[in-house]
């Protein structure tokens, strides 16, 4: 049985106390940190290069109905549409353009984060065989940050109500808004915080390290058939989406800067919508700060408002109830672990947590904004203060694996958390990065279709 609301969520808003809270309330013991993996996926039918739909016998709607009657998932909400499923405290959901994305449960230590990840994606091969019996035709998932073949005009859309409002008002805030929704995927993570101090220290540090962990884990160097000339088309894609929620906010690399200091900049950014009694009112025309001061259409602004809110922001480290790094690809099996991993070893390891600080304690907003343009283009072999990226990026590897390593958290065979960390050293010791394996594998079939196919199904294949 479900919990009953929490009355104070439907309360109107009163001040800065009120504000705070998502943020207070969520602070808790070292001892009960967890970790929140979460990874996108695209589905393919790989002869024909076809996306997965929403709808249709052979639609991710099918996935998801498969995921129930074979692997005990259940349905979150409505069952019409199908949007999102749950079981043993994690979640499928579904991306604007039918990416499949698994929110894994807070778990304890990425051994287990890893047996959850790999339990989903056995469930997730059975059904690509079953759609590869029934159709002829070899369906794949792949871990890419951007989908290698479709067009716009390819995708259908998943009919989420706040999907529909995205798809009205982002394209007036940016270039590649639709592109962000229906064609990019990511892997995530999402950590959690003692106090304030140390969830803004880790927050400025996950910052300044964003555009080094885009550049290790670049992974979309196609665009719609065809390499477009860089590494990672998703991290382009996020240059230009929506100024006023997206970023790196250099205003918070202040060593004092608080709780406070979010929540000004989330105020004085446009919202989505408004929920009430399960309709969504659409108000993209006001300021959070506006609403919570003026109201909207007779509404006011309540907890639950302000909880969407910061939900709708899209800074490359979001600040909720967790922390969540977001910045990266979606990765090949051997990697998907990978930014887990890198940062799990950062944030909770108090001494790697000071390394990875004294990294990138000089570094400031103009460069690094220079630097996510350029690791776009050229992952861990951009240039930056005169030497590639890709070393910086070695040395906050080096300090995860520390951490890792301190933390001495074993699996069955007797290795600690830092073997997840060895697939990303082993590319990232020669400046490579995921999308170099695709391009030599493209480059290697001869290009053209034939080298894109070889390249998913022999690297990017799930």
């Amino acid at each position: 049985m479900a919990p009953p609301p929490d009355p104070r969520s439907s309360r109107p808003l009163t001040g800065m106390d009120d504000l705070l809270e998502p943020f207070r309330s969520a602070c808790k013991p070292p001892a009960e940190f967890r970790i929140g993996a979460e990874a996108e996926k695209i589905g393919i039918f790989t002869r024909s290069l076809r996306p997965l739909a929403y709808e249709g016998e052979h639609g991710v709607v099918r996935v998801m109905t498969e995921l129930v009657s074979r692997f005990g998932w259940r349905v979150q909400g409505s069952d019409t549409p199908l949007l999102a499923l749950e079981k043993d405290n994690a979640s499928v959901t579904l991306e604007p353009g039918a990416q499949l994305e698994l929110s894994g449960a807070p778990l304890a230590d990425l051994h287990t984060v890893s047996a959850q990840i790999e339990s989903h994606r056995a469930e997730l091969a059975q059904i690509a065989d079953l759609f590869e019996r029934e159709t002829g035709e070899p369906f794949a998932w792949l871990g890419v940050g951007f989908h290698p073949s479709a067009k716009q005009a390819d995708l259908g859309w998943v009919p989420k109500p706040r999907y529909g409002v995205m798809r009205r008002y982002l394209p007036t805030r940016g270039q590649y808004g639709l592109d962000m929704m229906r064609r990019t995927a990511t892997v995530q993570a999402n950590f959690d915080y003692q106090d304030e101090a140390s969830a803004m220290r880790a927050l400025r540090v996950g910052l300044k390290t964003s555009p080094f962990f885009t550049a290790i884990f670049a992974n979309s160097p196609f665009y719609e058939g065809a390499p477009f000339g860089g590494k990672s088309y998703r991290a382009r894609v996020w240059l230009d989406v929506d100024p006023d929620r997206q970023g790196l906010l250099p205003q918070l690399f202040r060593a004092d800067a608080g709780f406070a200091d979010y929540v000004e900049w989330a105020l004085d950014a446009p919202m989505f919508l408004v929920l009430r009694d399960g309709a969504v009112i659409e108000n993209t025309g006001q300021t959070f700060r506006s609403f919570l001061q003026d109201g909207f259409e007779g509404h006011r602004a309540t907890m639950d408002d302000w909880v969407t809110h910061l939900n709708t922001l899209f800074p490359e480290v979001r600040l909720k109830r967790t922390l969540e790094v977001r910045g990266g690809d979606s990765q090949p099996a051997d990697l998907v672990m990978g930014p887990a991993a890198l940062y799990t070893g950062i944030f909770y390891d108090a001494r790697a947590l000071d390394e990875a600080e004294a990294i990138v304690e000089s570094f400031e907003g103009p460069e690094l904004d220079a630097l996510r343009q350029a690791v776009s283009m050229e992952g861990p072999k951009a240039s930056f203060r005169g030497r590639p990226a890709g070393e910086v990026a070695q040395k906050l590897v080096a300090a995860a694996r520390g951490g890792l390593t301190r933390r001495n958290r074993s699996n069955g065979q007797g290795r600690d958390e830092s073997l997840f960390l060895d697939a990303v050293e082993a590319r990232l010791s020669r400046l490579r990065c995921p999308a170099d394996d695709l391009l030599d594998a493209y480059a290697a079939a001869g290009g053209g279709e034939a080298g894109l196919r070889a390249a998913l199904l022999g690297v990017a294949r799930l």
